[in-house]
């Protein structure tokens, strides 16, 4: 082949290359210009769901298309996350993710995703501490008193939560590691029939989140003894910390945020991301969410991975510490 021909086939070759690209270039500065799909791996109505909603509205309005929710509740979240791994990459399709999706990494045995390859980090959304509570009129007034009386009878205190594997579970498991205390960690089925056991003194304390309780709290049927976050929620401000009660090495905060599948263009991401810097701060969303019980916080993708990482290790110790068999 002469020279001028090599020239000509190089210059085709490089002129294919522009034009496949440009599509794809294009559909990513015209982002988004379609309803997405945001898929949420629970039953419409609850607290994370609720949040979603907020957000999507808020999403909507910033970036002129729909959000539209999609819930696909089951096993944990894997119907949900399964799907949201099989979709295109192309920023249509959402998944919320999370602290019960670091959970599921240890609880299964196996999964038919892998959570830190088959899918991107946009951003945190909200952030959900853990209370710990009693029956109004308990002789345990504080954390420390909590602590003492399950030092001084050991094995005796009874600490209500729901199923085995779940958040407020885990959180519980690790009190009593991080405490040093030997206590009866007793599940229920739901939220509701912890809450009785609570207030018959069928168990002394128990941890759940704020949604599932802000009546009875606000009836004073049950008080609330600590929160189980870094810092005092802004719903319960009088409420402290455990850390601020004594036992310093104990953070516990559930949390959820958005991923896209893998491979999703990175201007893409940042159109989410940059959305949800905007929108999260503002005051219609911070009021609508503190009112669930909810704290909602943006973050870089980065940020957000690491969170992931570092709770699939954290819960993982506490899974294995405390003999929760794996599940199928």
């Amino acid at each position: 082949m002469s020279a001028g021909c090599k020239v000509v086939a190089v210059a085709a070759t490089l002129f294919a290359a522009v034009v496949a690209a440009a599509p794809a270039a294009l559909a990513e500065a015209d982002y988004p210009n379609r309803p997405v799909t945001l898929i949420v791996p629970y039953a419409a109505g609850g607290v994370a769901d609720v949040g979603m909603r907020i957000l999507g509205e808020q999403l909507s309005n910033r970036l002129k298309q729909q959000f539209v929710i999609e819930n696909r509740p089951g096993a944990a979240g894997i119907v949900a996350a399964q799907t949201g791994a099989a979709a295109a990459p192309d920023g249509y399709t959402l998944l919320m993710t999370g602290n019960n999706t670091a959970i599921a990494v240890a609880l299964f045995k196996s999964l038919p995703y892998n959570i830190l390859t088959d899918f991107d980090s946009v951003s945190t959304a909200a952030f959900f501490d853990v209370l710990i509570v009693t029956r109004a009129g308990s002789p345990l007034k504080s954390v420390a008193d909590l602590v003492a009386a399950a030092k001084a009878n050991p094995g005796k205190l009874n600490i209500g939560t729901i199923n085995p594997g779940s958040t407020q579970n885990l959180a519980a498991e690790l009190f009593t590691s991080t405490a040093g205390i030997n206590a009866a960690i007793v599940p229920f089925r739901t939220s509701p029939d912890m809450a009785g056991a609570v207030m018959r003194g069928d168990v002394d304390v128990a941890f759940e989140f704020y949604a599932a309780l802000s009546g009875l709290l606000a009836d004073n049927k049950i008080v609330a003894l600590a929160s189980t976050g870094a810092k005092r929620t802004a719903y319960l401000p009088d409420v402290p910390t455990v850390m601020e009660s004594g036992i310093t090495d104990y953070d516990v905060a559930s949390w959820n945020g958005l991923s896209v599948p893998a491979g999703t263009p990175k201007p893409i991401i940042a159109t989410l991301n940059a959305a949800m810097k905007e929108v999260i701060p503002t005051p219609d969303v911070q009021s609508k969410s503190s009112q669930m019980g909810m704290a909602m916080r943006w973050s870089t993708p980065d940020d957000m991975t690491a969170r992931m990482k570092a709770d699939i290790a954290k819960w993982g110790a506490v899974i294995e510490k405390a003999g929760i068999a794996k599940r199928d």
